[in-house]
């Protein structure tokens, strides 16, 4: 996204209070987002940020994927498979999709698993965090000994 404010027409860019409204986040988050390199603007004369339209759909993509469970790390690795220097093209996002949809399955899993073993846990008074299904799926966790490994 190096490109030279001048040489662009105003209407490709939003200020950060545009982006703010439009997409119903925080400045505080954006001014976060760019500092954690998820998003970018540019600068234009008075040393104001300018963000190009297309970071509206970045941002959108950030808090459903926060929404979902996703943490910030994970998105942030996700979205690197977008260019740096371009606009994500409509491949550049199947490729990102075909990512987020291998996750969203091992998400599901997981929370199938505990939806489908919660009533058996909830209340039933073992405190076994060596046996405990939820907390110690397969068991990983016995080869270390007897105690408290994950609190």
């Amino acid at each position: 996204m190096k490109k030279d404010l001048k040489s662009c027409e105003l209407k490709e860019f939003l200020s950060v209070g545009e982006v703010a409204a439009r997409s119903g986040v925080a400045i505080s988050a954006l001014h976060f987002y760019e500092t954690k390199g998820f998003i970018v603007s540019l600068r234009n004369e008075q040393n104001q940020r300018r963000y190009p339209r297309g970071m509206l759909r970045i941002i959108s993509f950030i808090k459903v994927a926060q929404n979902l469970g996703f943490s910030l790390e994970e998105i942030h690795q996700m979205l690197k498979t977008l260019p740096d220097q371009k606009k994500p093209s409509d491949q550049d996002w199947q490729v990102l999709s075909k990512k987020w949809k291998q996750e969203l399955a091992l998400k599901i899993k997981k929370m199938t698993r505990l939806k489908d073993q919660l009533d058996k846990c909830i209340g039933c008074g073992c405190l076994s965090l060596k046996e405990c299904p939820l907390r110690n799926p397969d068991d990983k966790l016995a080869k270390k000994g007897a105690g408290a490994h994950l609190i």
